[in-house]
Parts: structure tokens; C-alpha cells; sequence
């Protein structure tokens, strides 16, 4: 599921759904039911024109596959079938990437990508120069795929090949989000762990264990050292696109 194989996927759950029939073991089917479950729940969301709506993750894989440019906001990447551009390590890059995305076919006014990328509330000169620099570094980086072109108020994407710009986000977006999703499949997690598979400290993996326990998301057992977090069995997303598993390049 991970690598985003949904029939290969399907097709080794029903064996393994076979397999815990014969055995006879109750909890072992339940984990295979669980399981199943989660390539019928939303993988994610798709913004087009304008309109969002959730997809599974076989429109996933078959939108990966397509001839779309696609931008990734659950892998932040862009990219048009085989061709690939990672903006993972730079955050300003992605976040005008995916706004450009989100308004094609129309264009974003400076105001908007100011405001989305470096979260001011004024579009001074000073930011407006800014900006100007970073689109013009993200022209560079998508040149491959996409241009990026000025219009009278703002700036637009301009896909070199695609015939439809999307952008792919995460089912649930929050500032947990990850924490949630390492949570979400139901497995008990020390607060250490946590951290050490979110790349954080782990102040600030408690940090978010406290608010998701106070939203009700989470819940813990134990004490101390043998302290263990959790979500119920069945989240009401998967996982799968927000674990740092690659995706398939070919």
C-alpha cells in the first residue's frame, strides 16, 4: 500500500484473508478486516480547478501514472509521470508550487503568494523583491515541467506538456498531522520513538501528544518509561501517503 500498488495490494489481503479463515484465529482475521479497511478510506485529497474531493488509493496510483502535472503536498514533489522534482528541502519553493497549482488555470495575485509563503499580512516592497527572487528560483527548479509566468497582477503556472494541473494534499491536514499518522494504525507508540521516526526532539513530540490527547485523538496507557500512545484501530484515514516510504520513480 505503501508503494502505492493497490491491486497487488488487494490481492494479498485476500490471501491473507484465506489464509486467517483457515487458520481459525480470530484475532488474526480482525487485523486482516483492519487492514483491508484501508483501501476503502480517503488517501487523500485532490485540488482541480477549483473543486476538491477526496480519492482512494487506487485514483491515487492512477493519477501518478497519468499524464497530469501533479503537485505533491503529501510528498512535496511535483511531478508528470516519470519526471520528478523534489522540493522537499525547500519549504518556500513548495508552498508557491502548490498555490500556483491550486488556481491553475488562473493566476495568484502577488498579495495571496506573499501571504501563503512568507505568512505576512503587508506585501511590501521588501517581500514583493523577495518573491520575485523565489519565483524566479522556482522557474529554475520546474523548468523540466512547467514554467512560471508573470500576468498583470500576479503570476501563473504554465505546464510544459500537461494538459491538467492538480494538486494532490493530505486527507487530513493539521498540525499533528504526522504524529497522527504514525499513530493512526493503531499500534502503541513511546513518546522516544515518536520523536525518533518524526525527526524531532522529543519535547516536541510530547508536546504534540498533549494537544492531539486533548483534542480527543490520542489516548495513553502506562506510566513513566512503559508510557504508550494510541488511536482506536480503525483511523479515519490511512496512513499511506503521509509515512516517509519513496514512491515508485518508474
Amino acid at each position: 500500500m505503501r508503494r502505492l500498488r493497490a491491486k497487488t495490494a488487494r490481492a494479498a489481503l485476500a490471501r491473507a484473508a484465506h489464509a486467517a479463515h483457515l487458520a481459525g484465529i480470530p484475532a488474526l482475521t480482525a487485523e486482516v478486516e483492519s487492514a483491508s479497511l484501508v483501501l476503502d478510506a480517503p488517501a487523500a485529497r485532490l485540488i482541480a480547478r477549483g473543486e476538491e474531493r477526496v480519492v482512494l488509493l487506487d485514483e491515487v496510483e492512477a493519477l501518478l501514472a497519468s499524464k497530469a502535472l501533479v503537485v505533491d503536498a503529501c510528498r512535496h514533489r511535483v511531478r508528470e509521470a516519470r519526471t520528478v522534482v523534489s522540493l522537499e528541502t525547500r519549504p518556500v519553493l513548495f508552498v508557491l508550487a502548490r498555490t500556483l497549482g491550486e488556481a491553475w488555470p488562473g493566476d495568484v495575485p502577488r498579495g495571496t503568494l506573499v501571504a501563503r509563503a512568507f505568512r505576512a499580512k503587508h506585501a511590501d516592497e521588501s517581500y514583493r523583491a523577495r518573491l520575485r527572487v523565489e519565483i524566479g528560483r522556482l522557474r529554475t527548479v520546474l523548468r523540466p515541467l512547467a514554467g512560471v509566468s508573470a500576468t498583470k497582477d500576479g503570476f501563473a503556472l504554465v505546464p510544459r506538456r500537461a494538459r491538467e494541473v492538480v494538486v494532490l494534499a493530505p486527507p487530513v491536514e493539521h498540525e499533528h498531522a504526522a504524529a497522527l499518522a504514525f499513530l493512526a494504525d493503531g499500534e502503541s507508540w513511546s513518546s522516544s520513538a515518536l520523536a525518533l521516526a518524526l525527526g524531532a526532539s522529543q519535547r516536541t513530540a510530547q508536546r504534540a501528544l498533549d494537544s492531539l490527547a486533548a483534542a480527543g485523538k490520542v489516548q495513553s496507557f502506562g506510566r513513566g518509561r512503559a508510557r504508550r500512545w494510541l488511536t482506536p484501530p480503525v483511523p479515519g484515514f490511512p496512513t499511506t501517503l503521509l509515512l516517509p516510504a519513496p514512491l515508485p520513480s518508474d
